[in-house]
C-alpha cells in the first residue's frame, strides 16, 4: 500500500506534478465556459464538430471537451495523495491524450465522427500533453518517498 501523504512535506514530486496538472486541466474545463476567454461562446455546442467556440481563440471546445478536461483536471487533483496514484494518472492519462491524437490525425475535422471537437492546435497539443505525462511518469517515479515506520507496518500487515 502507497504511503499517506496528506502531509504537504511529504509528498513526492510526482505528486506535486499531479496535483499542477490537475489544476491546470480543471482550470481549462472552467475556461471553456467563460465569455471573453472562449471565444464565439454563442456558438459552443454539445459535442461534435459544428461547435464553434475556441479556448483562447484557438483550441476548439464544446461542452463535452470541457467538461472532460474538467473531470480530467479533478482526477490528477485527487490522484496527488500517494505517489502510486500519481503515476497511474500520468501514464493512463499520457496514453488517453496520445489515444486522442491519433484519433484526431484519422478523423476529419468537419465529419461528425469527430465528437469532441478537435482542430489541428488541439491535436497538437493533445500529442504534447501525452508526451509530456508520460515522460514526467518516467523521470519523477524512481523518487518515491520512504515510507515512515507505522506505514511499513501497515504495510506489512501489523496492526
Amino acid at each position: 500500500m502507497a504511503a499517506s501523504t496528506l502531509n504537504r512535506a511529504a509528498r513526492s514530486g510526482l505528486q506535486w506534478a499531479s496535483l499542477s496538472a490537475g489544476i491546470l486541466l480543471l482550470a481549462a474545463g472552467v475556461l471553456g465556459f467563460i465569455p471573453g476567454v472562449t471565444h464565439n461562446l454563442h456558438h459552443l455546442g454539445f459535442a461534435g464538430p459544428g461547435s464553434g467556440a475556441e479556448l483562447f481563440g484557438t483550441f476548439q471546445v464544446s461542452v463535452l471537451h470541457n467538461l472532460l478536461h474538467g473531470a480530467f483536471g479533478a482526477s490528477g487533483i485527487l490522484m496527488c495523495r500517494t505517489h502510486r496514484h500519481a503515476r497511474s494518472f500520468f501514464i493512463y492519462g499520457g496514453v488517453a491524450h496520445l489515444a486522442l491524437w491519433v484519433y484526431g490525425l484519422l478523423v476529419a475535422d468537419d465529419t461528425p465522427a469527430n465528437f469532441l471537437p478537435a482542430n489541428h492546435p488541439d491535436n497538437v497539443l493533445h500529442l504534447s500533453l501525452g508526451l509530456g505525462m508520460v515522460f514526467l511518469a518516467v523521470l519523477l517515479s524512481p523518487r518515491t518517498p520512504t515510507a515512515t515506520a507505522p506505514d511499513r507496518e501497515h504495510h506489512q500487515g501489523a496492526p
